[in-house]
């Protein structure tokens, strides 16, 4: 059984937080090229962290779907090549 790919979350916007659905993801700080160094980061117990590169906050809120972020967008999609 395949590992589910891990979500990759953008902050594009400039956003201070930004809730998301997982506990367990990549912060890009923005869409290439302009983005930082791909970092994983794990909530674990607690309910929110704060990127070490673009200081962005992420919020765990267990009503949105991994795929879903409020506000809307900062969940990272690459173009189809």
């Amino acid at each position: 059984m395949a590992d589910p790919i891990t979500p990759h979350f953008i902050n594009d916007i400039g956003s201070e937080n930004i809730r998301i659905g997982v506990k367990k993801f990549k912060c890009m700080g923005t869409t290439p090229p302009l983005d930082h160094p791909h970092i994983y980061l794990d909530m674990g117990r607690d309910n929110n962290i704060i990127c070490p590169y673009c200081s962005t906050l992420y919020v765990y809120d267990k009503e949105l779907d991994a795929d879903k972020t409020d506000p809307a967008n900062c969940i990272y999609k690459p173009k189809a090549a």
